[in-house]
C-alpha cells in the first residue's frame, strides 16, 4: 500500500518517459537573488515566458546585507548586481518579489511556510538544497539547479526519476531540553551524512508527532545534511492549526475542502518503504558538532571520538578524546533557515535574559524573516538580546555561509545554530560548531561551549 510520498508522487505524475523517468507537475517555484537572474534571463533569452507567474516567487535572502538600514549594497563583491538583476528579471516576468525592504522579506524557507505559500499536498522546488525544509507541512519539496528552475518556470513540470523511500521513526519521548536540531544531528551522527542518499524520507513516530510546527521545519531542513532527496511529515491537527489564516492559504469553504483532501495525506498502515530506521527518541541528548561535517557530532557532554579523522581534527584544532564542554568560543550565531523562527528566538532569549555575552565573544541574532523580526520586537526579544550584548540584525541568510561578504575570521571558533560546519562555511578558516539555539545562547554567555542551564 502507498506511503505519503507515493501519494504525493502519484498525484503529480503526468507521464512516464523512456529511461524510467517521470514528468512531474510543479505547483510552486521559489527563486533567490544569488541564482534567480540566471534562470530568468536565460528563459527570456530563449524567448520563453513563465508558465504561471502567480505560482512563482523570489526572495532576496542569500547575499543581502543584514545590517540595520541596509539597501541594495552588499558586503559581497559584486553582490548588488545579483539583487538588481534578479529584481528586474522577476518584475519583467510578473513574479512576486519579497524585496530587500519588503515587509515580507526573509529566507525563502521561512517566508514560504509562514505565508502559506507551501501547503500540504503541493510540490515546490527551488535552487537551494534546503528546500526540503518545507516538506514539514506535508508537501513534496526539493532543491534543484538553475537549469531545472528555468524548465520548471517555463513548463510547470520537471523530468525526474522517482527516488526510493525511507521512513525514519523517532519513537518515545524526548528528554527535557532536547530539540529537533538534536534529533537531526543524532540521526546524521548515527547513520552518516550519506545515510539518506537519494531517498525521499518521511519523518514519523511519537516524538515527531509531538513536535510543534516550527520544530518540524527544523527537522526536515537537515534532511539535506543526511543526503536525502527530500523530507516530509504527514500533516495533522498541528499542521492545520499553524497554517489556517495564513495569507496564501485557502479560506472559508475552500479551506474546509482542502482539509478534507489533506486528511488522506498519510502513509497507509501497511505502506512499504525501501528502508526504515527506528531511533529511540528518549536516548537523544543535546548535541554539538566537533568536526567539519554534521555527522561529526556527539552529545554535548561527550568527547571527540577516539577514531576521529586527522583532517577535521587538524582543521578544528582539536584532539581525540577532548571534551567539547568548556571549549572556548569567540563567536556565536543564531539564525539560518534551520533555527531562526520566532520559537527559536524565544527559547534563546529565555536563556539570555538578564545576562551578558562573555568578553571577547561576538554574538549575533539574525531573524529568519522580517515578520519574525517584527514579532520578536513586539515581544521585546530584541531588547533582551541587545542588552546582553548580541547584535540584532535584519533578516536573511547572513553568516550561515560565506560568499565573499561578511564572515567570522580565520581561526575563530564559532558556535552556530546553522546546518553546516564545513571548512570555511562561515568564513575562510573559521571553525564552526553547530548546535541548537539554546546551546548557542548558553555558549555565548559562557564564552565557551556550554550546557543550557549551566551558565551562572
Amino acid at each position: 500500500m502507498p506511503s505519503l510520498f507515493d501519494k504525493l508522487w502519484a498525484a503529480h505524475a503526468i507521464a512516464e518517459t523512456e529511461g524510467g523517468a517521470t514528468i512531474v507537475a510543479i505547483d510552486r517555484v521559489f527563486l533567490h537573488e544569488r541564482t534567480g537572474a540566471a534562470a530568468l534571463n536565460s528563459l527570456a533569452a530563449a524567448g520563453r515566458g513563465v508558465w504561471d507567474a502567480a505560482r512563482a516567487f523570489v526572495a532576496m535572502d542569500h547575499i543581502v546585507d543584514t545590517l540595520p538600514g541596509r539597501g541594495d549594497q552588499t558586503l559581497m563583491p559584486g553582490g548588488q548586481a545579483f539583487i538588481t538583476e534578479t529584481r528586474a528579471a522577476a518584475t519583467a516576468a510578473g513574479i512576486r518579489v519579497f524585496d530587500v525592504t519588503d515587509p515580507d522579506q526573509g529566507i525563502m524557507h521561512v517566508v514560504s511556510p509562514e505565508l502559506g505559500i507551501v501547503l500540504p499536498g503541493l510540490t515546490l522546488v527551488a535552487p537551494d538544497s534546503h528546500t526540503c525544509t518545507q516538506g514539514a507541512v506535508g508537501a513534496l519539496a526539493w532543491g534543484i539547479g538553475s537549469t531545472e528552475a528555468e524548465h520548471a518556470l517555463a513548463t510547470s513540470t520537471l523530468r525526474i526519476k522517482k527516488p526510493p523511500s525511507m521512513r525514519v521513526r523517532f519513537e518515545g519521548v524526548l528528554a527535557p531540553g532536547v530539540t529537533a536540531k538534536d534529533m537531526a544531528l543524532a540521526l546524521i551522527a548515527a547513520h552518516g551524512s550519506a545515510g539518506g542518499q537519494g531517498f525521499a524520507v518521511e519523518f514519523a513516530g511519537e516524538a515527531v508527532r509531538a513536535l510543534p510546527m516550527e520544530a518540524r521545519l527544523t527537522l526536515c531542513n537537515m534532511a539535506t545534511e543526511f543526503a536525502a532527496f527530500s523530507a516530509v511529515i504527514a500533516p495533522d491537527a498541528v499542521t492545520l492549526e499553524w497554517l489556517k489564516g495564513r495569507r496564501y492559504a485557502p479560506e472559508g469553504a475552500m479551506w474546509d475542502r482542502a482539509v478534507e483532501a489533506w486528511a488522506g495525506l498519510v502513509s497507509d498502515a501497511d505502506a512499504v518503504f525501501d528502508r526504515e530506521i527506528v531511533i529511540d527518541a528518549g536516548a537523544i541528548r543535546p548535541m554539538v558538532s566537533w568536526g567539519t561535517s554534521p555527522m561529526q557530532s556527539v552529545p554535548l557532554d561527550g568527547v571527540v571520538p577516539a577514531d576521529a579523522a586527522a583532517k577535521p581534527l587538524a582543521y578544528m584544532g582539536l584532539a581525540a578524546g577532548q571534551p567539547l564542554l568548556g571549549l572556548p568560543v569567540t563567536g556565536a550565531f543564531i539564525g539560518s533557515c534551520t533555527n531562526s523562527r520566532i520559537s527559536d528566538l524565544r527559547r534563546a532569549a529565555a536563556i539570555v535574559r538578564g545576562r551578558k555575552v562573555a568578553d571577547g565573544v561576538r554574538a549575533l541574532v539574525v531573524p529568519g524573516s522580517s515578520a519574525v523580526k517584527r514579532a520578536a520586537e513586539a515581544e521585546g526579544l530584541d531588547r533582551v538580546f541587545l542588552d546582553a550584548g548580541f547584535e540584532w540584525r535584519e533578516s536573511g541568510c547572513s553568516l550561515c555561509f560565506f560568499a565573499g561578504g561578511e564572515s567570522f575570521g580565520a581561526g575563530e571558533r564559532v558556535i552556530s545554530s546553522t546546518n553546516r560546519n564545513f571548512e570555511s562555511r562561515q568564513g575562510k578558516g573559521t571553525r564552526t560548531h553547530i548546535a541548537s539555539p539554546e546551546v548557542v545562547a548558553a555558549s555565548a554567555l559562557a564564552g565557551a561551549i556550554a550546557m543550557p542551564g549551566a551558565v551562572s
